[in-house]
């Protein structure tokens, strides 16, 4: 090497680069003079980067705990806003006065509303083309819409929160001033009163019927979400599915902090959860043609459509942030944070242990509490445990009973307690929550909207409805409590009265409002009133996802299914089960006719309130796919005919029933709750004149000893003309494209 180096610097003919060397500045001696500006370029590139890789490697494997440093700079937040920016910077440097948050004044005790004593109310016996009465409605929905959720429909309203907003009020107890914070919250999750309560031990059914993909599964055609609701016989059970409320595992938790984001501070607006509405599901395209006329360009959309940019502006510029720290969780706000970041992650056994560690180590800490809450609740959802759950609730009611706790967190706490226990199924545990809240946060409308959905789900409209007298009398133009009022009323026949409300709600576009069934009982209302606008609000339904089309309204339904008004029995695939009715029809009419003759009938008058006059009467054997025993007895070898056929006597979402109607009888048009079943009417004492039924668009006529199929989810009506009573024997099946797991899985209605 020495004998080479000598060689090339002595004497023999220069390099190509020795030349260079020279040029820039190299002597001929092959000594530098300075460094070349190539080697200068070099040498800056690998020093950039080296500095690039480095940034990277800061940020890849977290070198520096960006959210503490953060934490701690909390500490000299002087503005309130939540964080060290330069405002701050001025208030410290004396530029600027510090800011000195309003104290809010404690709220003045008042009396809570006793939670009503009424049993919860049970879905009876449906009767002929409807089924459930208005009250069962909301239950009945309340049941079916939360099994559809593959998880539980939550707006879990801080999962991201405690980060990005770390306040707390100055003063521990204040909780009347921030009460109008979170007003839209419960709306929100339009749905939660209304997302139905399945618990945990029902999640497999929920898979199966929320799973949109496979043309059998169940999709509510309703909005849904945390304060969001069910319908029946007419549709008039309130069963809050909002909810609509939602259909598949609602928002995630960090997707409902930024509603309540949006949604805070609005206190004319509620809530489901439901969670905001139901999600609608987009309409599955009816093979049967819809002859209605076209409203799609009519002015009755609400104003949540016709919002403009300028509108959502203003209502940005409004916003506030929830405040969730008091003063001592702000001085440990780091360590707070570092076990929401695990549990943000997923890790949400690590999570639980480290909010637990906190709890044991500070606990009078309200944050550190409900930390524990939350990841409780996330670890009952990743089990499936409702055991895990009901701690989850424990540890939510506990935030509350601490001291200091900022008035932002009480509301959440209690918001999302009062949910977890409706998806429990524990509506008076949750209904007792509800009456906290209205309690702690009287000028708060939506909290009492939320209270009146409380009352609805388990059948006590009447405190439901002096709820919502309270909150139109303090806030007259709430879209919320206008519906759910109207549809009260309607409930109780004011048909006339119930109008006006339910338009006007429907109009408002106020979150909660956007709900198939008050799309549906509106134009119900309108119908039985003579007026033709109805179709217009069944068209905009349509159009909003509610109704597969403008005649088949069915709001429990599953995407896919082959859908016309009127089947053949080789369509339905039943053929032998339609041979064997009308060939055993004489011994059918003989035992019904026989139930007729007792001195004490067991036909029942039907009191769904579908009859505008007359008389119509029902006498059921199976009932949600379960056999009336006492019934069958009466009629032993019809009941023994049917056992033969489990597409009927197994379906859960129909009756199998005797019905007789008197002549002068006229009944409304109404829709069934569902389009997984098919109606066949067997005609056993048929008048020759005055009887007729007709289904979306076309009548028909009974005859003795032949059978009727048409799908009860389009609109159908009965008039009965004649001179002598009408009797037929009816058998619903389930809709033939149904899988075997759907069947056994599906919900009962």
């Amino acid at each position: 090497m020495a004998s080479r180096k000598s060689s090339r610097g002595a004497g023999g003919s220069p390099s190509p680069g020795s030349k260079r060397e020279t040029k820039h500045g190299g002597s001929k001696n092959g000594k530098k003079e300075g460094l070349s500006g190539s080697s200068f370029f070099t040498w800056f590139m690998v020093i950039a980067l080296l500095g690039v890789w480095t940034s990277v490697a800061v940020v890849w494997f977290e070198l520096v705990d960006y959210e503490e440093v953060l934490g701690k700079l909390g500490i000299y937040d002087a503005d309130g806003d939540g964080d060290f920016d330069v405002e701050d910077a001025k208030v410290l440097l004396g530029l600027k006065e510090r800011s000195v948050p309003a104290q809010p004044t404690s709220p003045e005790s008042e009396e809570t509303i006793q939670p009503a004593e009424k049993s919860y109310v049970e879905s009876g016996g449906r009767h002929e083309d409807v089924d459930e009465s208005i009250n069962d409605q909301w239950q009945v929905k309340e049941e079916i819409h939360g099994e559809t959720f593959e998880a539980p429909t939550t707006d879990d309203l801080v999962r991201e929160l405690e980060n990005e907003m770390p306040e707390a009020y100055e003063t521990p107890d204040s909780v009347q001033k921030d009460a109008d914070l979170l007003a839209d919250d419960l709306r929100a999750m339009e749905s939660e009163p209304y997302e139905a309560p399945v618990s945990y031990e029902h999640m497999d059914v929920e898979k199966t019927v929320s799973d949109p993909e496979a043309p059998g599964d169940s999709d509510l055609m309703l909005e849904d979400a945390m304060e969001h609701y069910t319908e029946d016989r007419v549709h008039g059970d309130y069963n809050e599915d909002h909810e609509p409320k939602h259909e598949k595992k609602a928002e995630t938790q960090d997707t409902a902090v930024e509603d309540l984001l949006e949604e805070v501070n609005e206190a004319t607006e509620p809530e489901s959860k439901h969670t905001e509405d139901v999600v609608a599901t987009e309409p599955e395209e009816s093979e049967m043609p819809v002859q209605a006329e076209d409203y799609s360009n009519d002015d009755l959309v609400g104003k949540s459509e016709k919002e403009t940019e300028q509108d959502k502006t203003e209502k940005a510029k409004k916003k506030k942030k929830p405040k969730l720290l008091n003063k001592f969780d702000k001085t440990i706000k780091a360590e707070l944070d570092a076990a929401e970041k695990l549990r943000k992650k997923g890790k949400v056994e690590e999570a639980l242990r480290t909010f637990e560690a906190l709890v044991n180590q500070y606990p009078q800490s309200p944050r550190a509490r409900y930390g524990k809450a939350q990841s409780e609740d996330d670890l009952a959802e990743k089990m499936r445990s409702n055991e895990m759950l009901q701690k989850a609730i424990n540890t939510y009611d506990e935030v509350v009973s601490l001291p200091n706790v900022p008035s932002d967190l009480i509301k959440l706490s209690l918001k999302r307690e009062a949910d977890r226990q409706q998806f429990l199924g524990r509506m008076r545990g949750s209904l007792v929550t509800l009456q906290k809240l209205v309690h702690l946060f009287p000028s708060d409308t939506s909290f009492k909207n939320d209270l009146g959905v409380g009352y609805l789900l388990i059948g006590d409209n009447s405190n439901a409805k002096k709820v919502y007298e309270e909150v139109l009398s303090l806030a007259p133009n709430d879209g919320f409590a206008k519906v759910h009022y109207g549809f009260i009323l309607k409930a109780e026949n004011k048909i006339a009265e119930s109008i006006p409300y339910l338009k006007e709600g429907l109009e408002s576009g106020d979150p909660g409002t956007n709900d198939g069934r008050f799309y549906f009982h509106l134009g119900d209302a309108l119908q039985r009133m003579g007026d033709k606008e109805a179709y217009k609000w069944y068209e905009l339904g349509y159009q909003r996802g509610h109704f597969a089309s403008v005649w088949q309204r069915s709001l429990y339904n599953v995407k896919g299914l082959k859908a016309q008004p009127w089947w053949t029995a080789r369509e339905t695939g039943y053929t032998e089960l339609v041979k064997s009715l009308e060939k055993n029809w004489k011994l059918i009419r003989d035992e019904g006719l026989a139930v007729m003759d007792k001195k004490r009938s067991l036909f029942l008058p039907e009191d769904e309130n579908l009859r505008e006059k007359g008389d119509w009467s029902q006498f059921t054997l199976w009932q949600q796919g379960r056999k009336n025993d006492n019934a069958c007895k009466s009629v032993p070898k019809t009941c023994a005919l049917l056992e033969r056929f489990p597409e009927a006597t197994g379906c859960r979402r129909g009756q199998i029933k005797y019905s007789i109607m008197h002549p002068g009888t006229h009944v409304w048009p109404h829709t069934g709750p569902t389009n997984c079943r098919l109606r066949m009417h067997l005609g056993l004492v048929i008048p020759k004149e005055g009887c007729r039924i007709r289904c979306a668009q076309e009548n028909r006529t009974w005859e003795e000893g032949k059978v009727l199929i048409f799908d009860d989810s389009f609109e159908h009506e009965v008039w009965q003309d004649a001179e002598n009573y009408r009797l037929i024997f009816i058998v619903d099946v389930w809709h033939p494209e149904l899988t075997a797991q759907q069947r056994r899985t599906l919900p009962a209605i």
